[in-house]
């Protein structure tokens, strides 16, 4: 409670970070080595090494950090590092299943088999084109099919002959009609006509009649054996044809088999193939007797493609290393593969052909990347990758049979086994949500990439990010950057990691500013980039997003919003906030103001109770009551009624940044003693009094250096800050000037204590003897209230 010195401004020196480069002798990037490497990276690369060696199910690898780490490239560079010395992994085919079409068969091949299988299928088809047919044209087998043909007609012919001899002696012919066979009488070998034979006698018509019937039965009995000779012809038919078939086609086959030997998977399906050639031979040779028929067929090429094949992964064994595949939209299709239709006379078809591998198929045996987000916006694709995780199989799945929607037949093709690692990115949130609410993520995905954002500033990382620079430069086919320009970048990057000490890895915003510098050398043609390039480009950059700080800043500057720079008030400071818009940051001064009277010992914070204060304010306010509480009128009551606002505030607000200006302007009001409002205020504060750490400190005091020099700078106006923060100072090189001039300054504050007196000129011990004195006599402005109402009430004492 007695530090009663005078904090000093802080020099030029520790307000902005200059960029060492003096260990890289170079004019410009053109004389370095890029740098290929990931600099910093050693947690998250380390967990990748870790996550590609371990190859029990579960270890798929999740990477998370913040958006523009690079963290894609990174893992897949060090990926195809890891897998380029590994075999490419197998091919995979679909063919037909003759005996159930609608369960594809799924047959796995060494790598760059599957191309020449289907080759050797097709010209095994377009051999048996020309094969088969001359084989059922060969004179061996005209004769043998001939000589079927005229026994069964001889046989025919003779059943016939002697029915007819038979009818003969007995007076009867035998016809053939339209309606079949019949028997007629007949005298003389000539048939009697129905008049004549009605002028038989009676007894002569019904013998004739007698007779007829009886050769009828005959008739009937030779009628019927026919079918079963006709099925016998049919049969010996068949039988010819297949093996006819099977001499034609056993020879090639079993050429063609001998080149896939090793496979028995193969080696199975060309005997497949062998007996459904066999059983529709007629597809080849036009309809034959004994064949039954054409192959019905749904496929676009003709009913021949039911002996090609579904090459559903190729891989060329040439090319060393596994796949990495990224899949920039996995929807579930997409991601387990689909089976598409064609409408062939109105009706929805498939087969086996038609199904299509996802990214899973593309990627098995080796690794598959997938932005997390893309994957959790896409329905049913979360769900489904989990459940392939789980089988270890990949099931070709169908969205609108899961919705009901589809009546069609579809296929259940064969599931290939997985055999590849995942690998998920996204942002940190995203990953400890699915850590919270889904176990099973854990469960599938057991190794953490924690991508760091920034890593330590020091001459040798400050010489690796020039190479980094270099490597940007390269990459874009942009100008060489002058060493200057290079060092105007760190400091930047040093910036964007809000921290002097630190340099960020975000390198998207780094490279976009490269690519800008570049452009505006190409106006001023330039063949280098060179520092007033870059100062350029970063200037442009918040030329094009500062609209609306500058409608606020005009605000200001019109008194509109008002904010004084200058002069001294009771119960009013200059608090500092920052503003964040599409990725752009800005700060801007708030005037918080309070006033007190004596009360119950509570301070009303205006914003909460208005609801527009956030439970990181409101804890704010509730320390600075601690505060209170434990240093002043520890002998008396807190009697006091403080209420603390943010003027002109018609947001939210939120942070407890401004809990130490709220603090400064309470202490004011309490000991009337006026602040100066030259100064702005940032930092927070815990219930010692100490000040502690904020974010945007550099943001923070631009805001209220740009409003004070608009107004013009009076040497005394600055920005106290929590001593904390001095580290994190990377400030506009237009402060640092001014600072250095004179005409600005940066306080570090380490306690209320530095604070009050720096604002008020009054010592720490004055001041809070003010404020000692102050609360004792509200409290005893209480107890006199107390007193006179207690004589007021009637007594009631009988």
């Amino acid at each position: 409670m007695s530090d009663t010195s005078h904090p000093a401004p802080l020099p030029p020196e520790r307000l902005r970070r200059t960029a060492d480069l003096a260990s890289l002798a170079f004019q410009s990037t053109a004389e370095l080595t890029p740098f290929d490497g990931f600099t910093g990276q050693e947690r998250a690369l380390g967990a990748v090494r870790l996550g590609s060696a371990i190859e029990k199910p579960g270890y798929n690898l999740f990477a998370i950090g913040q958006p523009g780490l690079a963290m894609q490239q990174a893992v897949e560079t060090m990926l195809r590092e890891a897998s380029a010395a590994r075999e490419a992994p197998p091919d995979w085919v679909y063919v037909n299943n003759f005996t159930e079409p609608h369960k594809p068969v799924a047959i796995r091949l060494p790598a760059g088999r599957a191309a020449k299988l289907g080759d050797a299928l097709r010209e095994l088809i377009e051999d048996l084109k020309a094969t088969l047919p001359a084989a059922f044209e060969s004179e061996d087998y005209q004769k043998r099919r001939g000589a079927m043909d005229e026994a069964f007609q001889k046989k025919q012919a003779a059943s016939f002959k002697e029915l007819n001899d038979k009818a003969a002696l007995r007076g009867l012919v035998l016809l053939r009609t339209p309606l079949g066979f019949a028997f007629a009488p007949a005298k003389n070998g000539q048939v009697v006509s129905p008049d004549e034979f009605h002028k038989w006698d009676e007894a002569a018509r019904l013998k004739v009649e007698e007779a007829m019937h009886e050769m009828e039965k005959e008739l009937e009995h030779i009628v019927q054996q026919m079918p079963a000779w006709e099925k016998a012809r049919r049969e010996e038919v068949r039988k010819l044809n297949r093996d006819t078939a099977n001499f034609a086609v056993g020879r090639l086959i079993d050429e063609t088999k001998a080149k896939f030997s090793d496979l028995p998977q193969v080696q199975a399906h060309f005997e497949a193939v062998r007996r459904d050639l066999v059983d529709n031979v007629g597809m080849f040779v036009g309809k034959n007797e004994g064949d039954e028929g054409p192959v019905p067929t749904t496929l676009p090429g003709g009913p021949f493609d039911r002996y090609d094949i579904n090459v559903f992964v190729a891989n060329d064994p040439a090319n060393r290393g596994v796949p990495v595949v990224h899949e920039l939209h996995p929807t579930l299709g997409n991601l387990t593969g689909r089976i598409e239709y064609l409408s062939m006379q109105g009706a929805l078809v498939t087969n086996f052909r038609l199904i299509k591998p996802g990214a899973l198929h593309r990627a098995n045996g080796g690794y598959l990347l997938l932005d997390v987000r893309a994957l959790l916006a896409e329905p049913f694709s979360w769900t489904a990758l989990k459940r392939v995780l789980k089988r270890g199989e990949i099931v070709i799945e169908d969205a609108s049979h899961f919705l009901g929607l589809a009546s069609t037949v579809t296929l259940e093709p064969d599931p290939i086994p997985l055999d590849l690692k995942i690998v998920l990115f996204g942002e940190r949130i995203l990953y400890y949500l699915l850590a919270q609410y889904d176990p099973e993520m854990t469960e599938h995905f057991k190794i953490l990439v924690d991508f760091e954002d920034d890593f330590e500033r020091s001459p040798k990382n400050e010489s690796a990010y020039a190479k980094l620079i270099a490597a940007m430069a390269m990459h874009d086919k942009l100008r060489p950057l002058q060493r200057e320009a290079v060092g105007l970048v760190i400091e930047q990057a040093a910036r964007l990691a809000d921290d002097s000490g630190k340099l960020t890895l975000v390198t998207d915003q780094i490279r976009n500013l490269i690519v800008e510098a570049d452009h505006w050398a190409a106006q001023s043609s330039r063949k280098q980039i060179e520092q007033q390039d870059v100062q350029y480009a970063l200037d442009q950059q918040i030329w094009r997003a500062s609209r609306i700080r500058d409608r606020d800043q005009e605000m200001i500057l019109d008194n509109i919003a008002l904010i004084e720079t200058t002069g001294q008030h009771v119960g009013q400071i200059n608090g500092l906030s920052v503003m964040e818009l599409g990725g752009f940051r800005f700060g801007r001064p708030t005037r918080i103001t309070c006033r007190v009277r004596p009360g119950s010992g509570n301070v009303i914070d205006i914003e909460r109770e208005v609801k527009l204060g956030g439970p990181i304010h409101s804890k704010g306010v509730l320390i600075l009551s601690g505060f209170l509480a434990g240093r002043y009128a520890l002998d008396a009551p807190m009697s006091l009624f403080a209420s603390l606002v943010f003027e002109q505030s018609y947001g939210g607000v939120e942070g407890d940044s401004a809990s130490s200006a709220e603090l400064y302007t309470l202490l004011s009001a309490l000991a009337e003693a006026p602040l100066r409002q030259d100064i702005a205020v940032t930092g927070s504060i815990n219930q010692h009094g100490e000040i502690q750490a904020i974010g945007g400190v550099n943001e923070k005091i631009e805001g209220f250096f740009d409003i004070c020099r608009k107004r013009g700078l009076t040497g005394t106006q600055g920005v106290a800050i929590p001593a904390s923060n001095v580290r994190h100072l990377m400030l506009r090189q237009d402060v640092v000037e001014a600072c250095k001039a004179g005409q600005f300054a940066i306080y570090p504050i380490a306690t209320a204590d530095e604070g009050i007196t720096l604002l008020t000129g009054l010592s720490a011990e004055a001041l809070n003897s003010k404020v000692e004195q102050r609360l004792k006599a509200f409290a005893k402005i209480r107890q006199r209230f107390g007193e006179a109402e207690t004589k007021a009430k009637p007594d009631d004492t009988p």
